[in-house]
């Protein structure tokens, strides 16, 4: 019989056992998902493959990971000075904005997935569009490319496009 708290077999043993299994489930199942996800991984900027505009900000690695049920991006680099950066984001592939920290540039970030291999991307400063562009992944997994437009700080369009190597 399932009596008393601290038995073995007891009521509130298997519900402490189910919630910590159910729990277990939830995040082995996210990660999952996320780990089919061709652009969850580390990216290294391959250099000799990318075109940027003159001056424009590098992001060297690029690491994108599940972060419970959403994705986190970290992102380091160089400014147009050559001083290193790094900023976050945590958010889903729904197209909606989420939050930035440690980017000058810009203070929300959406990514928009298109299809397996394919996002749209959207960085906005104070409630304005500064960047769009989009990322495909190679359909061997090995390789992706953005393609970035911005309007430049003297009204010109610029427009950039980063070749990144899976790590």
């Amino acid at each position: 019989m399932l009596t008393g708290k601290g038995n073995p077999g007891s009521i509130g043993d298997m519900k402490t056992k189910t919630t910590g299994l159910t729990l277990a489930l939830c995040f082995f199942g996210a990660a999952f998902c996320f780990a089919d996800d061709p652009q969850v991984g580390t990216w290294k900027l391959n250099e000799t493959k990318s075109k940027f505009a003159p001056g424009e900000p590098k992001n060297h690695t690029v690491v994108y990971e599940a972060a419970g049920g959403n994705v986190k991006v970290t992102v380091d680099g160089t400014d147009k000075d050559g001083k290193s950066t790094h900023n976050e984001w945590t958010g889903k592939f729904d197209g909606k904005d989420y939050p930035v920290t440690g980017d000058p540039t810009s203070d929300m970030r959406s990514y928009k997935k298109i299809d397996d291999r394919t996002l749209e991307i959207t960085l906005k400063k104070d409630g304005k569009v500064t960047v769009t562009g989009r990322i495909v992944v190679s359909v061997d997994g090995k390789s992706r490319t953005i393609t970035t437009h911005e309007a430049g700080s003297e009204g010109k369009k610029l427009k950039n496009k980063a070749v990144y190597d899976k790590q």
